[in-house]
């Protein structure tokens, strides 16, 4: 899958004015769990969290308008050996939202 640049940044290289985080639940033929694993490691703003041998896959993808995101999951349904990519939660925030400091209950 080929994500292009002008998908994930708008035009002039400006920082984005919001933010947008996707749970994806990935299904993959259990051949094809290592190369499709290999092929996210490598792709901006995919993160993979879990994985099991029967090819099941919890990926996190991260851009800066919902057509990014929707175009990550059309890439990573598209991608071979992926038997489906299913959106299971999507969030957006201001940009600025993503530089609060947000307390852990351990900070006095």
């Amino acid at each position: 899958m080929h994500i292009s640049e002008s998908t994930l940044c708008p035009p002039g290289g400006d920082a984005p004015e919001e933010w947008h985080i996707a749970g994806v639940a990935v299904h993959v033929h259990p051949e094809h769990l290592a190369s499709v694993q290999a092929a996210l490691v490598h792709m901006s703003g995919v993160e993979v969290h879990a994985s099991s041998p029967e090819g099941k896959l919890v990926v996190t993808l991260e851009a800066p308008t919902p057509r990014a995101i929707a175009a990550q999951l059309d890439g990573l349904n598209h991608m071979e050996g992926v038997l489906s990519a299913a959106l299971v939660y999507q969030h957006g925030e201001e940009a600025s939202a993503m530089q609060e400091e947000i307390a852990d209950g351990h900070a006095p």
